[in-house]
């Protein structure tokens, strides 16, 4: 991989997506230079380290098919202009709109900003921008077009290979939403236009700039991965399937963007950037809430090994007249500054978080060590069950990574296969593979959807009796030892079972098997008979409620002898801790409430480590935090 501060292990960048305040998506018609050199200039003031640009595409190729007789295609030119002989005029590109992009490098260079430069920018706010002579092609498929996307990389990258203010090329903003495609057509277009931009500047990372991947889809991380040197998430709540649910200062949607990304880079084998991530104006939350949120979004995506945030947008857009912004509301009210340039809350975090990373004593936070592997099989909603899986490890006090049952399986010694559904799970080969694991004394956890493995009596300890579609949910009633007393009823169908040589941990109301736990091999096997998971992410408030069921337990009792190994272990279910071991020896324990009031927990320390001088925070000598709303403490701790 092509190394740069984008993609750099432990680096953090923070930046937002930039149009010119006075013109937004029609900021290199309407070029305005003092204005970008103001705009940048408060930017940098305000501790942004990357702005996400976009040469729109129509502006910087603006070339038009002529036809003859018959509708006989005879040339493209500039309007009435022919195409100039030289390099860039073969390309199709403006000279004017490329002098203007030369420019804000320069700006940019000037305040100490870098640029990430989304060069395929044909979709914008809900807008399609195609150059007119490509008009009705589908850029992704068609040859035409693609012809003239590769000319535009080979002279844009080319021309702007040497500037310094550049950081990475971005395929360009959320190109699978500019037409359609199969997932091969979507993966030989990837690789084209990547491989096109390496040929130009080998020395700049490739980005993916696409949103929205799941394994079963079209655009898959996988895919995107093997292409590209970065994976990049725009997790907006209302647009994520699951994620418009709850507040956005309350655990589920602080999370979002950091479960999403962990999904992606995990699926895609690259790092991940929060690429674009905002509240969507003030219908969403307000001015104060939106700073809170962006706090926890900061903390939780640097803990987690993921590689910066960038807001949606720079500036608002709130008084422009034309498409998009004329069509769509929620594009309107987005920026981290007012009209004004005044800033709003959010820029003061952000400001702060720069600040603060800025202060640290190491230069690169080192990673988190996950414990578990959450498998995602087939059959089943993979993003959904790895949300709410996410979350409940958090809860829990655990962390996690991803992988898919067509990968290679991680070495673990904790795998979760949640929610398992359909008749394919996984292959055969792959459940051989990690029932080895589990002899050589792995744990495995497994819950029910209304899935139908094979194999399963030997492996779970329960013999299945009979298989029935749910009239009604009973809840589920545990032992004492999880300190809550029942879990939620779920899932579709109801498979009874009959012990062999498993232990009962909960039953269902009429007294059948419904948390169990076995020997295998070396290992152990815990089962639970309901898809727990896709009911967390299927309804409301059900992680931060007051009567939300207590289900993290459940992964909590599956990993207590992994948690014990830990430095520091924690016990409110909204504070999420992750720990990263220095070169020292030392472990920086990064602590997040991710609720909007205070909170106070206690934690305890493993035998053999001792407080640390805090970092941001404090800590009483017994382990007791008091950490603000939707804030963090980072602490140290070190041996003896």
């Amino acid at each position: 991989m092509v190394q740069s501060d984008l993609t750099q292990p432990g680096r953090f960048l923070v930046g937002c997506n930039y149009w010119a305040s006075h013109a937004g998506t029609r900021m290199w018609a309407d070029w305005d230079a003092q204005v970008v050199a103001d705009d940048l200039k408060a930017l940098a003031e305000s501790g942004l380290q990357v702005l996400r640009v976009f040469p729109l595409w129509p502006d910087f190729q603006p070339i038009e098919q002529l036809y003859g007789g018959g509708g006989h295609r005879v040339e493209f030119r500039w309007a009435e202009a022919p195409l100039a002989d030289t390099r860039l005029g073969r390309a199709g590109l403006s000279l004017v709109a490329m002098e203007r992009f030369g420019k804000l490098c320069d700006l940019a260079h000037e305040h100490g900003l870098r640029l990430l430069v989304g060069l395929l920018t044909g979709w914008m706010s809900g807008r399609l921008y195609m150059p007119p002579g490509l008009a009705g092609r589908n850029p992704l498929t068609d040859p035409v077009a693609i012809e003239w996307e590769l000319r535009f990389i080979r002279a844009f990258v080319g021309r702007f290979k040497g500037h310094p203010a550049v950081a990475g090329w971005d395929l360009g903003n959320e190109c699978n939403c500019m037409g359609s495609a199969t997932r091969e057509q979507a993966a030989v277009w990837t690789a084209t236009i990547s491989n096109a931009i390496r040929c130009a500047d080998p020395t700049r990372p490739v980005v993916s700039g696409m949103h929205s991947l799941s394994p079963g889809g079209a655009w898959t991380a996988a895919d995107q991965g093997e292409w590209t040197d970065l994976l990049c998430t725009h997790p907006y709540p209302v647009f994520t399937p699951h994620c418009d649910q709850d507040p956005v200062n309350t655990l589920r949607t602080s999370l979002h963007g950091t479960a999403e990304s962990r999904y992606y880079a995990d699926l895609g084998g690259q790092p991940c950037l929060c690429q674009e991530i905002g509240t969507l104006g003030p219908m969403i939350a307000s001015e104060a809430v939106a700073a809170d949120f962006v706090r926890t979004c900061l903390f939780s995506l640097w803990a987690n090994d993921c590689h910066g945030l960038f807001w949606w947008c720079a500036h608002e857009q709130s008084h422009l007249a034309h498409a998009p912004y004329d069509w769509c509301a929620v594009e309107r009210e987005l920026g981290l500054m007012r009209l004004d340039r005044s800033p709003k809350p959010v820029l003061g975090e952000i400001t702060a978080f720069r600040r603060f990373l800025d202060g640290l004593p190491f230069p690169a936070l080192p990673p988190r060590e996950p414990e578990a592997v959450c498998l995602l099989t087939q059959g089943q909603d993979q993003w959904g069950v790895a949300y709410s899986s996410f979350v409940l490890a958090k809860q829990a006090g655990l962390d996690l990574r991803f992988a898919y049952v067509d990968q290679p399986l991680p070495e673990a010694s904790l795998y979760l296969l949640p929610c398992l559904s359909g008749h394919l799970i996984l292959p055969r080969r792959r459940w051989l593979e990690l029932l080895a694991r589990v002899e050589e004394g792995a744990t495995l956890y497994l819950s029910l959807a209304d899935g139908l493995p094979s194999g399963f009596e030997p492996v779970v300890g329960l013999e299945p009796q009979t298989r029935e579609r749910r009239r009604e949910f009973e809840p589920i009633t545990l032992s004492g030892v999880f300190g809550e007393p029942s879990l939620p009823g779920c899932g579709s169908h109801r498979v009874r079972h009959r012990v062999t040589h498993a232990q009962v941990l909960g039953t269902e109301a009429d007294g059948s098997p419904a948390f169990t736990v076995a020997s295998y091999g070396r290992g152990r096997v815990f089962f639970l008979n309901a898809p727990i998971e896709m009911w967390h992410t299927q309804t409301p408030g059900s992680f931060h409620a007051d009567d939300a069921p207590q289900s993290w337990r459940i992964y909590r009792h599956v990993a207590a002898d992994l948690l014990a190994q830990r430095a520091v272990s924690k016990s409110a279910p909204a504070l999420a801790v992750t720990e990263h071991e220095l070169p020292s020896g030392e472990r920086v324990i990064i602590a997040i409430n991710h609720s909007p009031a205070e909170l106070i927990d206690r934690l305890a320390l493993s035998p053999g480590w001792s407080w640390g001088e805090p970092l941001r925070g404090s800590v009483a000598a017994d382990g007791t935090v008091a950490i603000a709303p939707n804030d963090a403490a980072v602490l140290r701790v070190g041996r003896g």
